[in-house]
Formats: structure tokens, sequence, C-alpha cells
């Protein structure tokens, strides 16, 4: 049952409830939400729920009908993030867990680690256990593979999961793994489950062979019940009457599961196809469906892998496959989680008023629920501490005078351009620097009280951008209406919250109109769903290292002026060329105080050192003034 409490309850009386519910022996679990405390209670003693409602600090009593009740949606709405080491699983995140099928040696471990660390993946697969078909096929190296693949982690900043195939492997395995795996054949292995939920660590729940979803969830509500609630459901494939695949991939499977429980889904390409020239396509569609990650198998010589070599990606394939990831993630408002490198950052010194990733703050420009914040949460996580600004060169100022670790500021939007007042105030601050970029899709909805209907609107709210990117449909299907510039999408919906004027309505992002409870009148208004907004990631010079150190930049920013004279653009534009450093963009800017004199911004490809250190070099002998901005990944499709 679900046992909803008064916003007001004492320490004392929420004590005295869960001391009710443990003397008849259920299980109880608090949920802190934004709105609301709720106690969820499992058991196996019947009780009438009118017992519970009538103790003190109660609001409400709810039954949970579904079978499986801790890892019911009913019981918890908001996602559950899976912590996997220094990696985070679900929400708006996607995390790619990569590696062999199986450990075959400590070379070959260590060789196919490095590849897909280098790529992208942030979690480290191997088995070391295999469970197979056959008796004769190869079963694995056992306890030597462990410790391979715990190698193999710590030497590239991966945690690492593999498959365990017996309860009384669980203590021995337990210093090895960062998350258990428990595979499709074992996935209603009852006393494996008891024991491996007991460890209260991580765990990647494949579906059986031909498990029901319901099937699947009971199976995980035997981890939860056993000590753990950090489970990650896998997709990878139901055994049908079709041969032309190993499986049949079930990607309808991860938005149904999705609505039924609060732990993420993720699903495995590889088995599920069986096919190495399906498992890219498949991921891509895997990753459209709104999975949080994925599991793909990579091998170094697939032609030679002991175990499922025809379904492994190549290196290069899997590289492929990561770009492609990075291109799409924007479409369904996700991001690819990265994660740095901790022995590169051992080497790096820092600050002495460094703060730690779990103190960092991050600013923005706008109130809570703009799409500025969606990118912050995008490039970080749901637990970073945000502060909103009310001006860009607030957010600036945040980042200069150390309130803020990083700033996220946007730069360009596909359909509104530059924002030209980012690029003048990153050149008036010296000491701050680009560190990274994320590009997410605007999505924009008209948004009016509870009780609104479009018909009766009669003044819209939004910035002028906003107002901008829906001019058609403010044109065709809201020409009664006055559109009124605001300095913040988020902020236009706190004004109508203030307002309670039921013929005024705002537009700006969903999220912004849950945190004010409002009504979304119509959405995705946009008058271009190609509709894009660049973000550049900003840091002080001393913290830069331990962003950037995530992933390897191919990207640079550049402001320079040149001298008055003929051809002095073109022989700064020439040597990029020569040096092959492609340009992606390029502006003037006036230069203030200088009356008809400009700068250049030019963003362009990133070459090796020390070449790029020598191309600067020259750029610098044709300039009159020059800065490099920042290096950083670029995340554009």
């Amino acid at each position: 049952m679900i046992i909803i409490l008064n916003k007001h309850i004492s320490d004392t009386q929420k004590h005295a409830i869960k001391e009710f519910l443990k003397e008849r022996k259920f299980k109880v679990r608090e949920i802190v939400g934004q709105e609301e405390t709720i106690l969820g209670a499992v058991g196996a003693m019947r009780i009438d729920i009118r017992e519970v409602s009538l103790l003190d600090g109660v609001a409400d009593v709810i039954p949970i009908s579904k079978p499986y009740k801790l890892a019911s949606r009913e019981l918890k709405k908001s996602d559950t993030i899976v912590q996997v080491g220094n990696v985070k699983v679900g929400g708006n995140r996607i995390a790619v867990i990569a590696g062999p099928c199986a450990v075959e040696s400590r070379e070959q471990i260590m060789s196919i680690a490095k590849s897909v660390r280098n790529s992208g993946a942030v979690i480290l697969r191997g088995g070391a256990f295999k469970p197979r078909t056959s008796p004769y096929a190869f079963q694995g190296l056992g306890e030597q593979g462990l410790i391979y693949l715990k190698e193999a982690g710590e030497a590239f900043d991966m945690p690492v999961t593999t498959e365990i195939v017996s309860p009384k492997d669980v203590d021995m395995m337990l210093d090895y793994v960062d998350m258990f795996q428990i595979g499709a054949r074992n996935m209603q292995n009852f006393e494996l489950l008891k024991e491996v939920g007991k460890t209260g660590k991580p765990v990647l729940l494949k579906r059986g062979l031909a498990a029901t979803i319901e099937e699947w969830l009971m199976a995980s509500e035997y981890l939860m019940a056993s000590g753990t609630d950090q489970i990650i459901l896998c997709e990878r494939g139901i055994r049908t009457y079709e041969k032309a695949t190993r499986n049949t991939l079930d990607i309808s499977a991860v938005p149904v599961v999705q609505k039924l429980t609060h732990l993420p889904v993720i699903a495995d390409p590889s088995h599920a196809t069986g096919l190495r020239d399906m498992v890219i396509p498949m991921s891509l569609s895997i990753v459209a469906a709104g999975a949080s990650g994925l599991v793909v198998e990579v091998h170094n010589e697939p032609e030679k892998a002991l175990s499922d070599g025809p379904q492994s990606l190549y290196p290069a394939q899997f590289e492929k496959l990561m770009k492609d990831i990075q291109a799409l993630a924007p479409v369904v408002g996700k991001s690819l989680v990265r994660t740095p490198r901790i022995h590169m950052l051992e080497n790096t010194e820092k600050s002495a008023d460094t703060v730690q990733s779990g103190e960092m703050t991050v600013a923005f420009q706008g109130e809570e629920g703009a799409f500025s914040e969606r990118a912050v949460y995008q490039i970080f996580d749901q637990e970073t501490k945000v502060l909103p600004c009310r001006s860009f060169a607030a957010a600036f100022e945040a980042v200069h005078s150390k309130q803020a670790r990083y700033g996220v500021l946007p730069v360009e939007n596909t359909l509104g351009g530059t924002i030209n007042e980012v690029l003048d105030l990153l050149n008036s601050y010296p000491d701050l620097t680009v560190v990274g970029e994320k590009q997410i899709r605007i999505k924009h909805n008209l948004i009016g009280l509870p009780d609104s209907k479009i018909e009766d609107i009669r003044k819209v709210y939004s910035h002028p951008q906003g107002i901008a990117q829906c001019a058609d449909f403010l044109t065709n299907e809201l020409s009664h209406a006055e559109a009124v510039p605001f300095f913040d999408t988020a902020g236009a919906v706190t004004h109508l919250a203030s307002l309670a004027d039921l013929s005024c309505a705002a537009i700006a992002s969903i999220d912004a109109a849950k945190r004010h409870h409002m009504k979304v009148l119509k959405e995705e208004i946009e008058t271009n769903s190609r509709n894009y907004t660049r973000f550049y990631v900003l840091s002080r010079e001393e913290d830069a290292q331990e962003f950037r150190s995530a992933i390897e930049s191919d990207r640079v920013a550049m402001v320079f002026s040149v001298h008055d004279r003929p051809g002095s653009l073109f022989e700064v534009l020439k040597t990029l060329s020569d040096y092959g450093m492609n340009m992606k963009k390029l502006e003037s800017r006036p230069i203030p105080g200088k009356p008809w004199e400009y700068s250049f911004f030019v963003e362009a490809e990133l070459i090796k050192s020390p070449t790029f250190e020598k191309a600067i070099g020259e750029i610098e002998e044709h300039c009159d003034s020059f800065r490099v901005l920042g290096t950083f990944k670029g995340d554009r499709a």
C-alpha cells in the first residue's frame, strides 16, 4: 500500500507509523517527492487499510494494484537513478555499456576496454562465467576472468559488470564487480535473485527468453524485496518462431515498461539480433524508443572470438555507433553519459577552493523550468545544484566570482541564429573558457491555467525568441491573442501563475508547466520542428581540465581582430585551411569603443598538438589581437 503523509507531519508521528507497519511484518520505504512524502509498505500480511488511515499524520492510503509492489510506478512516480560506480543510469541520460561477450585473456580485455572507453562507453562488460547451450562450448575463465576484468576497469576508470550464474559465487564476486548481471536463463532463478538482492549492489536484470513483461518485473521484485533497489532492466530479445535473427527484439517493451515501473530500462541489441550488421540500426531504434542505455558487445577480432563473434562490433563500428547516438540523443531529449578519467585528474593540480563534483553549482540564465535548466541536467545530472540567473551577464559573473563552478549559456539557435550577447560576454571574461557543448531540441508549448481554454486566450507571454519561433501558430491559430515579450520563457509561466487570469497564456517548456501545475493547452507549437539550441559550458581555467578529461575535444573557439590592410582576414582563414582546421562558424562583432572596427569569432575543427600550437602561432602573427576561447567536444548532428 501507499501511505501519503501530511505535509507537516512530525518526526514522532512518522516514526510511529513506521513502527506500526513493521510490527505487522511490512517492509517500509520512505519516498520523498517535490510535492509530498509517501511510505511504501509491502508485506504478506493482510491489513484493513482503515487502520492505517486513522493513524496521526496519514493523509491518505492507496492500495497498490500491481503484483509487483516495490517496482511499480504506483509506488514511486519519479524515475529511479541507479548509481554504478561513478555512473548514473536513468532519467534523461543514455549510458552505454560495452565490452566483449567473454573475457578471453588479459591482453584482450585491456585492448577492448581502452577502445570502448575512448569511443564513449562508461561501463565495461565482459563474461567470466558463461552459461552456454552446449556443455562443450567455452564456459569462461572463472575467477581469473574477474581479475582481468577488474584490472581493465580500474585502468580505464570504468565500473564493471559481469554475469553471475550460481548463488555460491556471490561472496567471491563482491570485490570484483560494481554491478551483477542476471542473465536471461537465470531471470527466474529465485534463489540466485534472493542472494544477489541481499548484497545491495546494483543489478542488471535481463528479460528471460520467453518471459512476459509481468514475469520480468516480478523477478525485479524478488531483488527489491531481498534488499536492493538499484536495478536496471534490460530487454535482450525474446524467443519467437522467427529464425531470421537470433531473437526477436521487443522494442515496444521499452516504453511499456517505463509506464509500469520507475526502474530504468535499457536494451541489448547484440543478443537480440545476433547479427553484427543489425546492431547499429537496432541500437538507434532503442534510443528512439526512449531507453536509458545500451549493452553492446565489442571485440577487437570478432572472427576469432571464443563466444558470440558474429554479433560483436569491431571497434570502428562501435565508434560510429556512439557518434550516431550523440546525434540522435537531442531529438529524444536525452544526452550521452560521459564520465571523467579519474587517473588523468589525479595528475592535474587543482585550486584549494575547488569544490567536489557532488557539491558543484551550475549557473544558467532564466528561472527553474527554463530550457537552459534542461540543458544543465542533460550535461550533468538531475541532482546537480543549479543557480538561476536573471540575465546572461549575471550567469557569467556567477562563474567568474566562484558562486558556480560551471555556466551553461545558449550560443546559437537553428531558427533565431547566434546569440551575440553571449559571444560578447565570453570575449569580455578572459578568465573563463569554453569546455563543452550541448545541443537540445526546443519544443515550445502553449501553457495556461488549469481551467483555461485555448479559444479564450487574449494575451501570450514569452521570450522574444519563443514568440518568433512560434510565429505561424500565433498568426494562424491564435490570431485573436496579443504576443507580449517577457525576459524568459519559464519566467513567463511564473508570471502567468501570479496573474491567475484565464485569458492569459505563456509559451514555454512542459517542465515549466509542471513546476507551476499549469495546463498544456497545445504541445509543440514551434513553426519548425528542427528547432535546436546550442549551449556552451563555461568554467574558470582552473576547473577546465576536469570537464574536458571526460572526452577528447574536437572543436576550438577563437576570437581575433586583424590589421587594417587588404587580405588580413584572408591570411588567417588561409592558415586554418593550410593546417586542416575545417571552419564551422564565422561571425563578426563590433569592437566596443572602436567605431566600424570588428572582431571575428571562429569555430573550427581541432587538430592534435603540437601541430595545433604551431597553427595558433602562425594565426597570431596575422592578428592585431587573438584569444582561444576554449576547446570542447562538438555536439552537433
